[in-house]
This record gives structure tokens, C-alpha cells and sequence, in this order.
């Protein structure tokens, strides 16, 4: 019989296969990742990685749901159980979207879906589902609700929720693509400070400014 010490440590083999595997598309593009240098770097065989995903699509989607999904849930469960105005859970929202980027390659692994969804859509489908669409959701939602209380202007809840998160994503684009060539440094953290103030004046109601 398998001590305990082992028994953690088969337990712990797929967090710390997608580790391994998260640093190599980051550094290396999903294309170019071989899994034989994930297993590597993960200290184990490629037939142990195996035993835990049946290809790179595969273990992708493990990385996203393991690294980055866990976050939007949290943050989803921050802002749906806070009863504070809109203006306050949306400075939260960017404030830790900004924490989310600073802390996790977010950048990294969504320039890597930009550039290669193409050849492999299952990335973008990946990105999609886990994280694009229900971070989206999330805030329209949100945002419905504050229209509902009187607190944000009438329009597209969607729309409105794509304005919030644009210039976010941009900075985070620029940070990664832009900003090692050369593009003058961005502070992500001011950026969500700023851009909170910018576009709430124009989400809010008036009777809310």
C-alpha cells in the first residue's frame, strides 16, 4: 500500500503538469510547446502525462479551467453576493481584474489564443467558454440589475459590459505585445483607477453621479 506522502504526491501530478505546461505555451506558443518538455519541466514522463491528458488541446483546457477560470469564479461570486452600488462593485471588478493580471500570465495566454486560434479554434473556444464569455456575462448581468435599481442608463447590458472591459484589454494587449518592443510602460492598476472614474460617469444614472 501506497504511503500518504506518495499518495499526495500522484494527487498533485496534474496541478503541477499544467504548471510546467502553462510557463511553456507562454514562453513558446501553443504550436511550438512540445510535451515532452512540459513532462520534463514538470518532473515527470511523457507517458505520465499521458495518463492525465490525451493531447495538448487537452491539457490547454486543463490550464485554463485549473489557472484562470478559478479567478472569474471567484470574482463572480464576490460581486453577485455584494450588495454594494454598481459604482462600487464595478471599481471592485476592475480593481481585481488589474490584481489578475499582475499575478497570472493572463496576457500572455490570450496573445497565444489571438495569434494561433486560427490553426487550432479549440483555444479560442477554450478562452471562450472559461473565461471571455462568462467574465461577460458576469457584468452584463450585473450591469441589468443596476439598470433594474435605477443605477445605470438604459441600454444594452452587453454593450455596456464590452465598454467596461475594453480599454482593460487593450492595456493588458499593449503590456504583452506592445510594451517589450519598446511601447512606454503601463501601469494596469492606474488604468482600472482611472478608467473606473471615466466610464462611470457615463454608465451611471444621473441621479447616481
Amino acid at each position: 500500500m501506497q504511503s500518504p506522502r506518495w499518495q499526495r504526491r500522484a494527487e498533485d501530478r496534474p496541478r503541477e503538469i499544467c504548471a510546467a505546461a502553462l510557463d511553456v505555451f507562454t514562453e513558446k506558443g501553443f504550436a511550438a510547446a512540445r510535451l515532452d518538455e512540459i513532462a520534463k519541466r514538470a518532473g515527470v514522463s511523457k507517458g505520465t502525462l499521458y495518463l492525465y491528458f490525451k493531447d495538448k488541446e487537452d491539457l490547454f483546457r486543463a490550464v485554463v479551467r485549473d489557472t484562470v477560470a478559478p479567478n472569474v469564479g471567484a470574482l463572480r461570486d464576490a460581486a453577485m453576493a455584494s450588495e454594494l452600488p454598481f459604482a462600487a462593485v464595478a471599481n471592485m471588478f476592475l480593481s481585481r481584474f488589474a490584481d489578475l493580471a499582475q499575478r497570472l500570465p493572463v496576457g500572455a495566454v490570450a496573445k497565444m489564443v489571438i495569434g494561433e486560434s486560427g490553426n487550432f479554434p479549440e483555444l479560442a473556444k477554450v478562452w471562450h467558454d472559461q473565461v471571455a464569455g462568462p467574465s461577460i456575462g458576469l457584468l452584463a448581468g450585473l450591469i441589468e440589475k443596476a439598470q433594474a435599481k435605477g443605477e445605470v442608463r438604459a441600454g444594452d447590458p452587453r454593450l455596456h459590459a464590452f465598454t467596461l472591459m475594453g480599454p482593460m484589454l487593450m492595456g493588458v494587449i499593449w503590456r504583452e505585445i506592445l510594451q517589450p518592443v519598446g511601447g512606454a510602460p503601463l501601469d494596469i492598476e492606474a488604468l482600472a483607477r482611472q478608467h473606473s472614474q471615466t466610464v462611470l460617469t457615463g454608465l451611471l444614472a444621473e441621479s447616481e453621479q
